[in-house]
């Protein structure tokens, strides 16, 4: 179970990466515009440099400056997309735990796809038995348990890090199957210059090391994170397409008790599948 202030650890290491997205972007874009300047009006190399340093000190100063703006939501909420997803199916999210790890019974060597039949329509993921036996293993068997029907997608990021999260019973950010799993694949090739690229599925924790439960995130847009949540999975392109439907509607103002922005489209998890080929 991930308490709250493991909650709030990471949440505050999510808030650290988006302000290095933005110090790395404000840079990029103060060299853009002063190479556009020594361009066009021939600024001789002094003024160029001077002109550079004071752009990327702006820019620093201005992510320290505004620094508190992360921790609240903007008193102002965006404009809220139309929901492009269909009501949930009838039924009830099921609360059963389980005291320890599921035996290990995949097949390394088979290939497994998971089904998301959500309301939003299927993703489909090709599941890595063999690099994550103990990941796949554990959601083919939650799967199989129905733990993952009738459960609501409870948050997408759309800045720093572009992600949906699913696959906790509570839609609160703190639920899970009452055992943990290892991290595994953390040195997987897809992995370059800390970057999951957009299709990757991969399993959320509390920031501790083998602490993944039954919480995975779909990457949606490329995103830049630290190797340490287990890659177990890729999305189809169809699924993607579905991904990116749901991303585009936004998310809500973050949630002052969880920290969470909930997707506006209602995401929900109609039933999960994995199957064996």
């Amino acid at each position: 179970m991930v308490t709250q202030e493991q909650r709030r650890r990471q949440l505050a290491r999510e808030k650290f990466l988006r302000q290095q997205q933005r110090r790395t972007s404000a840079r990029r874009k103060a060299r853009m515009r002063n190479a556009a300047i020594a361009s066009v009006l021939g600024v001789i190399v002094i003024g160029s440099v001077a002109l550079y340093t004071t752009g990327v000190v702006l820019g620093d100063d201005d992510d320290k400056t505004n620094a508190s703006a992360d921790v609240t939501p903007s008193a102002s909420a965006p404009s809220k997309a139309p929901d492009p997803c269909d009501k949930p199916a009838d039924g009830k999210v099921k609360t059963q735990t389980w005291k320890k790890e599921p035996a290990l019974t995949v097949d390394k060597s088979a290939k497994y796809t998971m089904k998301l039949a959500t309301t939003c329509g299927d993703i489909d993921i090709a599941l890595k038995a063999s690099a994550a036996p103990h990941t796949v293993n554990s959601f083919d068997f939650l799967a199989g348990k129905g733990f993952f029907d009738h459960t609501k997608c409870h948050r997408l990021t759309t800045e720093g890090i572009y992600v949906l999260q699913c696959g906790d019973p509570t839609a609160q950010g703190n639920g899970g199957p009452g055992y943990t799993i290892p991290d595994e694949n953390l040195k997987d090739k897809s992995l370059k210059d800390n970057v999951y690229p957009a299709g990757t599925v991969a399993m959320a924790n509390t920031g501790q090391p083998d602490s993944g439960g039954s919480q995975f995130f779909l990457v949606y847009q490329d995103s830049q994170l630290p190797p340490s949540y287990t890659p177990f999975g890729t999305v189809s392109d169809e699924g993607m397409t579905v991904l990116k439907k749901l991303a585009a509607a936004g998310a809500q103002p973050a949630d002052p008790t969880t920290g969470n922005t909930a997707p506006n489209a209602t995401v929900v998890i109609n039933k999960a599948t994995v199957t064996k080929s």
